[in-house]
Protein backbone atom coordinates (compact mmCIF):
# COMPACT_ATOMS: atom_id res chain seq x y z
CA UNK A 1 0.00 0.00 0.00
CA UNK A 2 1.15 3.71 -1.15
CA UNK A 3 -0.16 6.46 1.23
CA UNK A 4 0.59 10.29 0.87
CA UNK A 5 -0.14 12.97 3.32
CA UNK A 6 -0.29 16.17 1.25
CA UNK A 7 0.00 19.06 4.11
CA UNK A 8 2.12 16.76 6.09
CA UNK A 9 3.62 19.87 8.29
CA UNK A 10 1.02 21.24 9.50
CA UNK A 11 -1.37 20.55 12.93
CA UNK A 12 -3.28 18.28 10.89
CA UNK A 13 -1.01 16.98 8.76
CA UNK A 14 1.26 15.86 11.73
CA UNK A 15 -1.97 14.03 13.92
CA UNK A 16 -2.63 11.93 9.97
CA UNK A 17 0.92 10.55 10.68
CA UNK A 18 0.59 10.10 14.09
CA UNK A 19 -2.78 8.29 13.81
CA UNK A 20 -2.13 5.78 11.03
CA UNK A 21 1.50 4.75 13.40
CA UNK A 22 -0.72 4.24 15.97
CA UNK A 23 -3.63 2.24 13.80
CA UNK A 24 -0.50 -0.12 12.74
CA UNK A 25 -0.91 1.23 9.64
CA UNK A 26 2.44 -0.06 7.52
CA UNK A 27 3.02 1.42 3.92
CA UNK A 28 5.10 3.11 1.50
CA UNK A 29 4.35 6.43 2.77
CA UNK A 30 5.08 9.61 0.82
CA UNK A 31 5.31 13.09 2.97
CA UNK A 32 4.02 16.48 0.75
CA UNK A 33 5.18 19.80 2.32
CA UNK A 34 5.77 23.00 0.62
CA UNK A 35 9.00 24.60 -0.42
CA UNK A 36 10.38 26.14 2.88
CA UNK A 37 9.69 22.54 4.33
CA UNK A 38 11.20 20.04 1.57
CA UNK A 39 13.97 18.17 2.03
CA UNK A 40 13.41 17.64 5.85
CA UNK A 41 12.25 14.42 7.90
CA UNK A 42 9.51 12.94 9.86
CA UNK A 43 9.97 9.78 11.61
CA UNK A 44 7.03 6.98 10.80
CA UNK A 45 7.10 3.51 12.12
CA UNK A 46 10.57 3.97 13.16
CA UNK A 47 11.92 5.26 9.76
CA UNK A 48 12.62 8.61 8.87
CA UNK A 49 10.77 9.64 6.02
CA UNK A 50 11.48 12.75 3.84
CA UNK A 51 9.79 15.99 3.07
CA UNK A 52 9.31 16.25 -0.82
CA UNK A 53 7.32 18.68 -2.77
CA UNK A 54 4.00 17.64 -4.39
CA UNK A 55 4.83 16.60 -8.34
CA UNK A 56 3.42 14.30 -11.03
CA UNK A 57 6.54 12.20 -10.06
CA UNK A 58 5.92 12.02 -6.54
CA UNK A 59 2.67 11.29 -6.94
CA UNK A 60 2.79 8.49 -9.35
CA UNK A 61 1.42 4.82 -7.96
CA UNK A 62 -0.29 5.77 -4.53
CA UNK A 63 -3.07 4.34 -3.59
CA UNK A 64 -4.58 7.32 -1.26
CA UNK A 65 -3.19 10.74 -0.59
CA UNK A 66 -4.65 11.89 2.47
CA UNK A 67 -5.03 16.50 2.43
CA UNK A 68 -4.46 18.65 4.89
CA UNK A 69 -3.65 21.45 2.68
CA UNK A 70 -5.76 24.81 2.54
CA UNK A 71 -9.02 24.78 -0.06
CA UNK A 72 -7.09 26.66 -2.73
CA UNK A 73 -4.50 24.49 -3.02
CA UNK A 74 -6.40 21.07 -2.96
CA UNK A 75 -8.06 22.53 -6.10
CA UNK A 76 -5.08 24.11 -7.68
CA UNK A 77 -3.22 20.43 -7.15
CA UNK A 78 -6.44 18.40 -8.26
CA UNK A 79 -6.09 17.57 -12.02
CA UNK A 80 -2.56 16.28 -10.95
CA UNK A 81 -3.75 13.99 -8.72
CA UNK A 82 -6.58 12.48 -10.41
CA UNK A 83 -3.68 12.05 -13.19
CA UNK A 84 -2.05 9.95 -10.29
CA UNK A 85 -4.82 7.92 -9.63
CA UNK A 86 -4.91 8.45 -5.93
CA UNK A 87 -7.93 8.09 -4.37
CA UNK A 88 -8.07 11.81 -2.72
CA UNK A 89 -9.20 12.03 0.81
CA UNK A 90 -9.45 15.87 1.40
CA UNK A 91 -9.89 17.64 4.88
CA UNK A 92 -10.36 20.53 3.02
CA UNK A 93 -13.87 23.02 2.51
CA UNK A 94 -12.92 22.73 -1.30
CA UNK A 95 -14.92 19.82 -2.23
CA UNK A 96 -17.39 19.08 0.28
CA UNK A 97 -20.75 20.81 -1.12
CA UNK A 98 -19.74 19.24 -4.80
CA UNK A 99 -22.22 16.83 -5.51
CA UNK A 100 -19.79 14.28 -7.32
CA UNK A 101 -17.71 14.39 -3.92
CA UNK A 102 -19.24 12.04 -1.09
CA UNK A 103 -18.78 14.06 2.23
CA UNK A 104 -18.11 11.05 4.59
CA UNK A 105 -18.09 10.38 8.11
CA UNK A 106 -18.03 6.41 8.51
CA UNK A 107 -19.68 5.92 11.63
CA UNK A 108 -22.89 7.49 9.95
CA UNK A 109 -22.67 7.18 6.05
CA UNK A 110 -19.30 5.39 5.25
CA UNK A 111 -21.51 4.03 2.40
CA UNK A 112 -21.07 7.18 0.59
CA UNK A 113 -17.65 6.75 0.10
CA UNK A 114 -17.74 3.78 -1.93
CA UNK A 115 -19.45 6.10 -5.10
CA UNK A 116 -16.80 7.93 -4.92
CA UNK A 117 -15.02 9.42 -8.68
CA UNK A 118 -11.46 9.84 -6.99
CA UNK A 119 -12.20 12.15 -4.33
CA UNK A 120 -13.99 11.90 -0.75
CA UNK A 121 -14.53 14.77 1.22
CA UNK A 122 -13.70 15.28 5.09
CA UNK A 123 -16.54 17.33 6.85
CA UNK A 124 -15.64 20.57 9.07
CA UNK A 125 -14.65 19.88 12.24
CA UNK A 126 -17.78 21.18 14.13
CA UNK A 127 -20.00 19.12 11.91
CA UNK A 128 -18.60 15.98 12.86
CA UNK A 129 -18.48 16.69 16.18
CA UNK A 130 -22.24 17.62 16.57
CA UNK A 131 -23.30 14.98 14.31
CA UNK A 132 -21.33 11.80 15.61
CA UNK A 133 -23.31 12.93 18.85
CA UNK A 134 -26.92 13.31 17.37
CA UNK A 135 -26.84 10.62 14.18
CA UNK A 136 -27.66 7.81 16.99
CA UNK A 137 -31.09 9.71 17.65
CA UNK A 138 -31.54 10.37 14.17
CA UNK A 139 -31.66 6.35 13.38
CA UNK A 140 -34.46 6.36 15.84
CA UNK A 141 -36.18 9.56 14.27
CA UNK A 142 -35.19 11.90 11.66
CA UNK A 143 -33.74 15.37 12.73
CA UNK A 144 -35.98 18.32 11.53
CA UNK A 145 -34.50 20.96 13.54
CA UNK A 146 -31.31 21.69 15.19
CA UNK A 147 -30.06 24.95 16.90
CA UNK A 148 -26.41 24.82 17.61
CA UNK A 149 -23.86 26.85 19.68
CA UNK A 150 -19.91 25.99 18.78
CA UNK A 151 -17.28 26.87 21.47
CA UNK A 152 -14.20 25.85 19.38
CA UNK A 153 -10.84 26.03 20.29
CA UNK A 154 -7.83 27.43 18.97
CA UNK A 155 -6.72 24.17 17.39
CA UNK A 156 -9.00 25.21 14.68
CA UNK A 157 -6.79 27.49 13.19
CA UNK A 158 -4.23 25.34 12.89
CA UNK A 159 -0.34 25.45 15.01
CA UNK A 160 -1.19 29.38 13.90
CA UNK A 161 -4.05 29.87 16.23
CA UNK A 162 -2.23 27.43 19.07
CA UNK A 163 0.98 29.73 18.75
CA UNK A 164 -1.12 33.18 19.28
CA UNK A 165 -3.19 32.22 21.98
CA UNK A 166 0.03 30.91 24.00
CA UNK A 167 1.70 33.82 23.17
CA UNK A 168 -0.99 36.25 24.34
CA UNK A 169 -1.17 34.72 27.98
CA UNK A 170 2.03 34.58 28.31
CA UNK A 171 2.03 38.52 27.13
CA UNK A 172 -0.84 39.51 29.02
CA UNK A 173 1.00 37.94 32.28
CA UNK A 174 3.99 39.94 32.24
CA UNK A 175 2.02 42.93 31.53
CA UNK A 176 1.85 43.68 27.60
CA UNK A 177 -0.42 44.62 25.41
CA UNK A 178 -1.28 41.90 22.60
CA UNK A 179 -2.25 42.77 18.90
CA UNK A 180 -4.55 39.97 17.38
CA UNK A 181 -3.06 38.56 14.25
CA UNK A 182 -4.89 35.55 13.90
CA UNK A 183 -7.72 36.05 14.93
CA UNK A 184 -10.27 39.66 14.43
CA UNK A 185 -9.84 40.01 18.41
CA UNK A 186 -7.75 39.11 21.48
CA UNK A 187 -8.26 35.70 21.96
CA UNK A 188 -6.78 35.03 25.65
CA UNK A 189 -9.49 35.14 28.03
CA UNK A 190 -11.92 36.22 25.65
CA UNK A 191 -14.61 34.99 23.43
CA UNK A 192 -14.63 36.15 19.69
CA UNK A 193 -18.63 34.87 18.10
CA UNK A 194 -16.90 35.14 14.60
CA UNK A 195 -15.57 32.27 12.62
CA UNK A 196 -15.01 32.58 8.96
CA UNK A 197 -16.90 35.43 6.84
CA UNK A 198 -20.58 36.87 6.59
CA UNK A 199 -23.19 36.23 4.10
CA UNK A 200 -25.58 38.44 3.19
CA UNK A 201 -27.58 37.34 6.24
CA UNK A 202 -25.35 37.80 8.50
CA UNK A 203 -24.48 33.96 8.93
CA UNK A 204 -20.51 33.23 8.81
CA UNK A 205 -19.16 30.53 6.62
CA UNK A 206 -18.35 28.03 9.59
CA UNK A 207 -21.93 28.13 10.45
CA UNK A 208 -23.33 27.57 7.65
CA UNK A 209 -21.57 24.37 7.46
CA UNK A 210 -22.95 22.74 10.30
CA UNK A 211 -26.44 22.90 8.32
CA UNK A 212 -24.97 22.54 4.39
CA UNK A 213 -22.94 19.65 5.07
CA UNK A 214 -25.13 18.41 7.62
CA UNK A 215 -28.19 17.62 4.90
CA UNK A 216 -25.20 16.25 2.84
CA UNK A 217 -24.08 13.61 5.66
CA UNK A 218 -27.58 12.84 6.74
CA UNK A 219 -29.23 12.41 3.49
CA UNK A 220 -31.83 15.08 4.70
CA UNK A 221 -32.05 18.08 2.50
CA UNK A 222 -34.53 19.70 4.33
CA UNK A 223 -33.35 20.26 7.88
CA UNK A 224 -33.08 23.19 8.85
CA UNK A 225 -30.14 24.88 11.31
CA UNK A 226 -29.56 27.96 12.77
CA UNK A 227 -25.52 28.15 14.27
CA UNK A 228 -23.57 30.31 16.18
CA UNK A 229 -19.85 29.55 16.15
CA UNK A 230 -17.86 31.05 18.50
CA UNK A 231 -13.73 30.62 19.04
CA UNK A 232 -13.07 30.30 23.08
CA UNK A 233 -9.11 30.42 24.78
CA UNK A 234 -9.35 26.75 24.84
CA UNK A 235 -6.62 24.80 23.53
CA UNK A 236 -7.73 21.97 21.62
CA UNK A 237 -11.26 20.02 21.31
CA UNK A 238 -14.62 21.58 20.08
CA UNK A 239 -17.60 21.56 22.36
CA UNK A 240 -20.85 22.22 20.95
CA UNK A 241 -24.48 22.96 22.70
CA UNK A 242 -27.25 21.40 20.54
CA UNK A 243 -31.25 21.18 20.94
CA UNK A 244 -32.71 19.57 18.68
CA UNK A 245 -35.85 18.05 16.99
CA UNK A 246 -37.32 14.84 15.38
CA UNK A 247 -39.85 14.20 13.54
CA UNK A 248 -41.57 11.78 15.96
CA UNK A 249 -41.05 11.58 19.91
CA UNK A 250 -38.00 10.40 21.31
CA UNK A 251 -37.59 9.69 24.89
CA UNK A 252 -34.61 10.53 26.87
CA UNK A 253 -33.94 7.33 27.95
CA UNK A 254 -34.32 6.28 24.26
CA UNK A 255 -31.88 8.84 23.18
CA UNK A 256 -29.39 7.72 25.70
CA UNK A 257 -29.69 4.44 25.14
CA UNK A 258 -29.05 4.90 21.14
CA UNK A 259 -26.10 6.95 21.85
CA UNK A 260 -24.53 4.61 24.59
CA UNK A 261 -24.58 2.23 21.59
CA UNK A 262 -23.26 4.00 19.09
CA UNK A 263 -19.86 3.82 17.74
CA UNK A 264 -17.51 6.22 18.77
CA UNK A 265 -19.73 8.05 20.74
CA UNK A 266 -19.82 8.13 24.97
CA UNK A 267 -22.47 8.65 27.01
CA UNK A 268 -21.03 10.91 30.09
CA UNK A 269 -23.39 12.17 32.47
CA UNK A 270 -21.65 12.94 35.92
CA UNK A 271 -19.25 14.50 35.17
CA UNK A 272 -20.11 16.93 32.60
CA UNK A 273 -17.75 16.22 29.25
CA UNK A 274 -15.46 19.17 29.09
CA UNK A 275 -12.60 19.75 25.88
CA UNK A 276 -9.87 18.22 28.58
CA UNK A 277 -11.93 15.68 28.87
CA UNK A 278 -11.59 14.65 24.91
CA UNK A 279 -8.53 16.05 23.67
CA UNK A 280 -5.98 13.88 22.30
CA UNK A 281 -8.21 10.96 21.74
CA UNK A 282 -10.81 9.90 19.17
CA UNK A 283 -13.96 9.27 20.93
CA UNK A 284 -16.86 12.05 21.42
CA UNK A 285 -18.72 12.51 24.66
CA UNK A 286 -22.03 13.58 25.12
CA UNK A 287 -23.37 14.87 28.75
CA UNK A 288 -26.68 16.89 29.72
CA UNK A 289 -29.46 14.66 27.53
CA UNK A 290 -32.37 16.33 28.37
CA UNK A 291 -36.04 17.49 27.46
CA UNK A 292 -36.05 20.71 25.13
CA UNK A 293 -39.03 22.84 27.34
CA UNK A 294 -40.21 24.99 24.34
CA UNK A 295 -40.06 21.61 21.46
CA UNK A 296 -42.78 18.91 21.97
CA UNK A 297 -40.24 16.67 20.01
CA UNK A 298 -37.19 18.60 21.28
CA UNK A 299 -33.97 17.34 22.76
CA UNK A 300 -30.81 19.42 24.02
CA UNK A 301 -27.38 17.79 24.52
CA UNK A 302 -23.79 19.25 25.07
CA UNK A 303 -20.89 17.36 22.93
CA UNK A 304 -17.02 17.40 23.08
CA UNK A 305 -14.37 16.30 20.81
CA UNK A 306 -10.76 16.58 19.52
CA UNK A 307 -10.99 19.18 16.49
CA UNK A 308 -7.39 17.78 15.50
CA UNK A 309 -7.84 14.09 15.83
CA UNK A 310 -11.72 13.19 14.88
CA UNK A 311 -12.50 16.49 13.76
CA UNK A 312 -10.19 16.02 11.10
CA UNK A 313 -7.10 13.76 11.12
CA UNK A 314 -8.96 10.37 12.34
CA UNK A 315 -11.91 10.86 10.81
CA UNK A 316 -9.64 10.65 7.21
CA UNK A 317 -7.99 8.40 7.71
CA UNK A 318 -10.76 6.36 9.06
CA UNK A 319 -12.67 6.88 5.45
CA UNK A 320 -9.05 5.58 4.01
CA UNK A 321 -9.71 2.37 6.40
CA UNK A 322 -13.29 1.97 5.10
CA UNK A 323 -12.18 1.79 1.51
CA UNK A 324 -9.25 -0.49 2.13
CA UNK A 325 -12.18 -2.70 3.69
CA UNK A 326 -14.63 -2.40 0.82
Amino acid sequence: MRIGILGATGAVGEQMLKVMEERGIDCELRLFASQRSAGRTASFMGRDVELTLCTPQSLRGLDFLLGAAEADVSRELLPMIRESGAVYIDNSSAFRLDPDVPLVIPQINGEDALAHHGVVANPNCSTIITYMALAPVHRLSPLKTLVASTYQAVSGAGKAGLKELEDQVAALSSGQSVTPQVFPAQIAYNCIAQIGSYDSEGYTSEEMKMQNEGRKILHSPDLKVTCTCVRVPVFRSHSISATFETESHVTVEQAENAISAASGVVLMKEPVATPLDTSDQDLIYVSRLRRDLTSENGLSLWCCGDQIRKGAATNAVEIMEYLMAH
